[in-house]
């Protein structure tokens, strides 16, 4: 779970771009986006393979 503390209530901007950057930091995007569509596990594998440096 992420919480964002922002002193400033009026500060919606701020507030989004800290949890945004959050998220990414978490790896919670690259999550939802691998979750999005099914892919097979040869797939995967291939996809990690090309990850790695």
């Amino acid at each position: 779970m992420i919480e964002v503390k922002v002193m400033d209530p009026h500060n919606f901007e701020k507030a989004m771009r800290i949890f945004k950057k959050a998220c990414q930091k978490d790896g919670f995007m690259m999550e939802l986006k691998e979750r999005r569509f099914y892919s097979k596990p040869s797939e995967k594998k291939r996809f990690k393979g090309k990850k790695r440096p």
